[in-house]
């Protein structure tokens, strides 16, 4: 187990623009899984993966948000194509308070980032979005009536 982690561990494991979290790993046919909370399950460990995961871990911990509220990588259908979101948080009318767009830290956030997520937002609604590499966090509230996002320094706090 340990050899493939360390093969893994420079590219995969980079520090992060979050607080330190622990996770559990494991190793199977050459390949590093960390478990997901909210899938419950074990998922390969990609470089976006690793943003989702600390992302994920920063909002139940540091913004309030419960893990019973969050669905990750679900799909959605836009102008008759497939899509996935990252990370999307219900209120508890079951609208949706906030997507996260991740994207791995080797990427550059840019207007097609943000573009990828407003249309994500057209189907879903979310009062708020964060879009994030790992590195950099961009947080924003929709302001529907003008049809336009407002960045903030923050996204809020669940109870908010």
């Amino acid at each position: 187990m340990y050899t493939n982690f360390e093969k893994y561990k420079s590219v995969l494991l980079q520090t992060l623009n979050f607080p330190k979290f622990s996770f559990r790993f494991k190793s199977s046919e050459n390949k590093i899984f960390i478990f997901d909370n909210i899938r419950k399950k074990f998922v390969v460990l990609q470089p976006e993966e690793w943003v989702r995961q600390h992302c994920i871990q920063y909002l139940i911990e540091f913004k309030g948000y419960p893990k019973s509220h969050i669905n990750i990588e679900k799909e959605l259908i836009i102008n008759d194509l497939k899509k996935r979101y990252d990370i999307v948080v219900f209120n508890p009318d079951g609208s949706i308070k906030l997507i996260v767009e991740c994207k791995a830290p080797s990427i550059t956030i840019n207007q097609a980032t943000f573009d990828q997520i407003a249309q994500y937002n057209k189907v879903l609604n979310a009062t708020y979005l964060m879009v994030t590499n790992g590195l950099n966090h961009y947080y924003c509230q929709m302001d529907f009536e003008n049809e336009r996002y407002d960045f903030l320094r923050d996204i809020p706090n669940y109870e908010s």
